[in-house]
């Protein structure tokens, strides 16, 4: 256990005011993200540090070496002709998660759908992606991990989370960590300064990294959006408008419920059939089974 008079000088590097707090090198940051997820810091040390970081701002060395530390605690399963889908844990507000139809879609051409998620986080308060697979029958080529069994030391941080009701670091960083060894990852921003933050954080650790800058910072398309593509130290920009493929689409005006996402699913519209065409169409092409998002349209059926 560290005490609180060994923590205190890295407290103070974020809680002492705008002239005289600093970043952190990523040694201290790994020193102070090692003692978090063996619980050697007090709850209340834990929270003071999290707020100080947050209004602080992170730098990028931070968060990469808060990273390097979760790679010492997830536990990994390789899993092979994978792509890594990362969706925040705040949850969903006004679309429903479609992968389980994108899924579906993406069945015989051999790409498996590696998710992870865990109990809601703050601060949007929507339907998390743990709740929908808990609640969906999931297709062969879907694959759950849950926080409490792949990351329990980071899971253990929920409720000190909850407590504060605000947007933590963490928000970042946890919804990539290379779980499945997957080549592609394909990760929603929702604020253009967080895709420079994501290009920067993950380019090297996959093959492929696709940030799609949409609705609510999911890695689904719903409406006329940008995707970067990061490949061989490459970026690449590029449009997507569901309108060009004839698909109307609208978001719902109020929160949609956890009962009313499953329904939807269940029993999908045909545009929503549609843009999960679409989205399993984005897939193919960025995996290199299609050469152009339309012939993935078309290759699909």
């Amino acid at each position: 256990m560290m005490t609180t008079e060994e923590f205190l000088p890295y407290l103070k590097t974020v809680g002492t005011g705008p002239k005289r707090n600093r970043d952190l090198t990523k040694d201290e940051m790994k020193i102070i993200m090692r003692a978090f997820l063996k619980q050697e810091v007090l709850p209340e040390q834990v929270s003071a540090f999290l707020l100080g970081w947050r209004v602080k701002g992170e730098s990028l060395d931070e968060f990469a070496a808060s990273i390097e530390v979760f790679d010492e605690f997830v536990q990994q399963e390789p899993l092979e002709n994978s792509i890594e889908f990362g969706y925040p844990y705040d949850g969903k507000v006004k679309n429903p998660y479609i992968f389980p139809l994108i899924a579906k879609y993406l069945q015989k051409f051999n790409i498996n759908l590696s998710l992870h998620g865990g109990l809601l986080q703050p601060a949007k308060g929507g339907t998390t992606l743990k709740e929908i697979c808990n609640n969906t029958p999931l297709t062969d080529n879907t694959y759950y991990f849950d926080r409490s069994e792949y990351f329990p030391e980071l899971y253990e941080f929920s409720a000190i989370r909850a407590k504060l009701g605000l947007r933590s670091s963490f928000n970042t960083i946890e919804k990539l960590l290379n779980i499945t060894q997957s080549n592609t990852a394909i990760i929603g921003a929702f604020h253009k300064p967080f895709v420079e933050k994501y290009i920067a954080l993950f380019k090297d650790r996959y093959k492929k990294l696709v940030i799609i800058k949409g609705n609510e910072g999911t890695p689904e398309i719903f409406s006329k959006c940008a995707i970067t593509i990061v490949e061989n130290g490459e970026v690449e920009e590029i449009k997507v408008d569901p309108k060009d493929f004839g698909i109307m689409y609208s978001k719902s005006a109020e929160r949609i419920s956890l009962e009313t996402s499953l329904e939807l699913v269940k029993n999908p519209s045909d545009e929503l059939l549609k843009l999960a065409k679409l989205n399993a169409a984005v897939i193919l092409f960025l995996t290199d089974k299609a050469e152009s998002i339309e012939e993935g349209f078309e290759l699909i059926g």
